[in-house]
């Protein structure tokens, strides 16, 4: 059995005189969870679609599962929610669910058994309605978000792939996801994702890459990653608005480098030479009221930031996915 569930070797796609993904190589890791990041227009959805076989690569090579991802046997064993939802709203949703299932080459019987599973699981069927019973465009949009994600999982995949999963998710619902992603993991399944949101990846993912304009600009595990990007930054919180003084200090160039402002909240990266325990006290000097001070490893979004840019983040709004 092979260690890696998806293996890109130098995979490029253009479409015409653009260059979606250029000379991209990746190990996606068996039973991980894997975040495929990026600005929108990257090239996230477009390695997926290669993934898929939707789209081929102009040159390089895609295996999964051990096979060329171009094998008809590799089909049933993916699960794919794509970032277009899109559901047959006219249809009975425990209709649709089988019909999905079939087309995975479920019979019937099974399939209607798991679709009993995954609607109590979510709370499409409770013991005052089952949702299954009504058509898709009498569900609201989260109920139509949660029957698409069942549908992505009734044949049990052995790889699911999600694109941009979280996108217009309410917080229950997003958690009810982020749930079923642990699951699937703890069932040894591979979860590859794609996402801007880098919060939702460092929270779940083990391995991430970066995509930006095309090109990979990092790949590997989350904590190799942090731990590879230096401990001069510091988590800083406070009680109230930050006053003038304390914006002074932290504007001071020799003593921050660079500062996320969150208003009430900063992940600075100190400069370099700088000691934190000089930013403590002219902090504490100011008068602010200070409820957090660690020095920690820089957050994924801080990485991002640093990897990718405003101008690399501008850029990737254009162009092909």
């Amino acid at each position: 059995m092979a260690d890696n569930t998806i293996e890109i070797d130098n995979a490029v796609k253009r479409f015409a005189e653009h260059v979606a993904v250029r000379d991209l190589s990746l190990r996606v890791p068996r039973g991980s969870v894997y975040g495929l990041l990026g600005p929108n227009g990257a090239g996230k959805t477009t390695t997926i679609r290669m993934i898929l076989n939707i789209i081929a690569p102009d040159s390089g090579s895609i295996r999964i599962l051990g096979r060329p991802a171009n094998d008809p046997k590799i089909t049933d064993q993916i699960g794919y929610l794509p970032e277009e939802r899109g559901l047959y709203r006219k249809m009975q949703v425990r209709r649709v669910l089988r019909f999905l299932a079939e087309l995975k080459g479920m019979n019937a019987t099974d399939a209607d058994s798991r679709i009993d599973e995954w609607l109590v699981k979510f709370d499409l069927k409770t013991p005052e309605k089952d949702w299954g019973l009504s058509k898709i465009d009498e569900l609201s949009r989260g109920m139509q978000q949660k029957v698409q994600f069942i549908g992505t999982l009734l044949h049990d995949p052995e790889l699911v792939i999600l694109d941009e999963p979280f996108s217009g998710l309410d917080p229950i619902n997003a958690q009810a996801l982020k749930d079923t992603i642990v699951e699937l993991k703890q069932r040894g399944k591979t979860i590859i994702f794609s996402t801007h949101l880098m919060d939702n990846a460092e929270r779940i993912c083990d391995s991430v890459c970066i995509i930006a304009r095309g090109e990979k600009v990092l790949d590997g595990a989350i904590g190799e990653i942090k731990r590879s990007h230096g401990t001069r930054n510091v988590a800083l919180g406070l009680d109230g608005d930050p006053t003038p003084d304390v914006s002074a200090v932290l504007s001071d160039s020799t003593l921050v480098d660079r500062v996320d402002d969150s208003n009430r909240y900063f992940e600075i990266e100190m400069a370099k030479g700088a000691d934190p325990q000089d930013l403590l006290r002219r902090v504490v000097a100011t008068g602010a009221m200070v409820n957090r001070f660690e020095i920690v490893l820089p957050s994924l979004h801080q990485i991002f930031l640093e990897k990718v840019g405003a101008t690399g983040i501008e850029m990737g709004m254009t162009g092909h996915g």
